[in-house]
């Protein structure tokens, strides 16, 4: 049986859009598509020496 006052408890509120969006775009962690620009790049730099 669910014990409501524990779940109480533990309850964390999520947060709000404006928070969660902050949060989100102040991560600065590379996606696949920066890796492929980064390795583009690189190639073609190597290839203009």
């Amino acid at each position: 049986m669910i014990n409501f006052d524990e779940e109480v408890r533990k309850f964390k509120p999520c947060l709000e859009v404006s928070q969660a969006e902050d949060a989100i775009y102040k991560n600065d962690v590379k996606d696949i598509t920066d890796v492929l620009e980064e390795m583009m790049e690189q190639m073609n730099h190597s290839e203009s020496k």
